[in-house]
């Protein structure tokens, strides 16, 4: 069975129901996966309630009510039977009712999100190509690329005038202030959070009320250019993608907010941007920018030196995630980086493998989180473990192994 078989057959069964119970992830792909699900069954009228969730356990899914796991689940090897699953990271669960690219020779890092594999049950449930737009929150807060499957639907929405392609600064913000003050993705060393630093850059780039963003540009590559791989200056502009359907029509402007919303604990909100209501945009602005606040909080004070630190804590579980993410990615890294947080006996940790450094993260950390009493897993380069909080340093020891291996 093919990849659009798979999605084909779990339309079908979607189609027959007369309730699903949805649950998604808390990150733009998961809540983007979810939505684009959600409204497909809108459509269809299907009634369906929508959670949005850090992590699930097999014990709060009923197996009376039909469930569907949105960007999460295939991680789960003992999940209720007949649980429905759009996910893409490393399988485990062995359920008929799932679509996952990796199942089927796709790559479920670069090629295909959830929220594309999502899209593509969308569309066995009815004609739903506006939807593709929200495809792109799942390649851009994924990392992912416009190639294979994800192109195809790219492809096929610039044709239909859904999405428009272009260039541009691909830092999101409401001006050029909090573009700057704010930056996460990627984060920008000596700039982000730093308020003089970002007042210096903006008046250097001016002339009177003009200001040159070529200059601005050069200025921030000098500036970060020491602390930074060539990524991250790459991520400061490029191509950018107007959504022309949603709220927010700059898709890395929307992905941000949405994800911040997910993160921040406001699953709701977020989710109500990707089903295209604007009532409460200001304020999902505002809970972005204050995320967004406390993740280089924990950057800045965990890069107090030019060596990016491979372990840090934080205090809040809610940032542990975008600090691995910035550290792996925005950082100069020799080895993987693991970001924990505490929640009473036990400790959850994002871990990132950064480029060139060639070793399945996803894999290795499921086996260590195991041996330490506790379970994880997640792609080749980005995974998560919640293990007891007293076993940290067997787990950090198990990893660097691996890694050594």
């Amino acid at each position: 069975m093919s990849l659009y078989e798979a999605a084909g057959r779990l339309a079908e069964h979607l189609g027959r129901q007369e309730f699903v119970e949805v649950y998604a992830h808390h990150d733009a792909d998961g809540i983007a996966a979810g939505s684009i699900l959600c409204m497909a069954l809108l459509r269809r009228d299907v009634r369906f309630r929508l959670r949005v969730v850090t992590r699930l356990s097999p014990a709060e899914i009923s197996a009376d009510t039909p469930t569907l796991l949105c960007d999460l689940g295939s991680g789960i090897d003992d999940l209720p039977d007949g649980v429905m699953v759009v996910d893409h990271h490393i399988p485990h669960y062995s359920g008929e009712l799932q679509v996952n690219p990796r199942l089927h020779e796709v790559d479920g890092d670069h090629d295909l999100s959830s929220a594309g594999a999502a899209y593509l049950v969308a569309q066995g449930l009815g004609d739903n190509r506006d939807l593709a737009s929200l495809v792109m929150l799942g390649i851009i807060g994924d990392g992912q690329m416009l190639r294979g499957p994800n192109l195809e639907i790219f492809n096929e929405a610039v044709a239909e005038g859904i999405i428009t392609p272009g260039n541009g600064y691909l830092l999101p913000g409401r001006d050029e202030h909090e573009r700057l003050y704010a930056a996460l993705n990627p984060y920008l060393h000596q700039v982000s959070g730093d308020e003089m630093a970002v007042a210096d850059l903006l008046e250097s780039a001016s002339s009177g009320e003009e200001l040159s963003r070529e200059k601005l540009l050069s200025l921030l590559v000098l500036r970060i250019s020491p602390y930074a791989p060539v990524e991250t200056l790459e991520g400061i502009y490029g191509a950018t993608y107007s959504l022309e359907r949603e709220v927010i029509p700059d898709a890395h402007a929307l992905t941000a907010v949405v994800d911040a919303c997910g993160k921040a604990g406001f699953g709701g909100l977020a989710a109500s941007l990707c089903l295209r209501s604007p009532g409460d945009l200001a304020d999902a602005w505002n809970i972005s920018f204050q995320h967004r606040g406390q993740v280089i909080s924990a950057l800045r004070a965990a890069c107090t030196t030019e060596e990016s630190p491979g372990y840090c804590e934080v205090d809040e579980m809610t940032i542990a995630s975008d600090v691995a993410d910035a550290l792996s990615r925005d950082c100069l890294q020799k080895g993987p980086v693991v970001v924990s947080a505490r929640n009473e006996e036990l400790c959850h940790m994002s871990i990132r493998s950064p480029r060139g450094i060639e070793m399945n993260v996803g894999v290795a950390v499921r086996e260590a989180a195991l041996q330490c009493g506790g379970f994880g897993g997640g792609h080749r380069l980005r995974a998560g473990a919640t293990i007891p909080f007293a076993r940290i340093g067997e787990f950090r020891a198990l990893l660097a192994k691996m890694v050594a291996v």
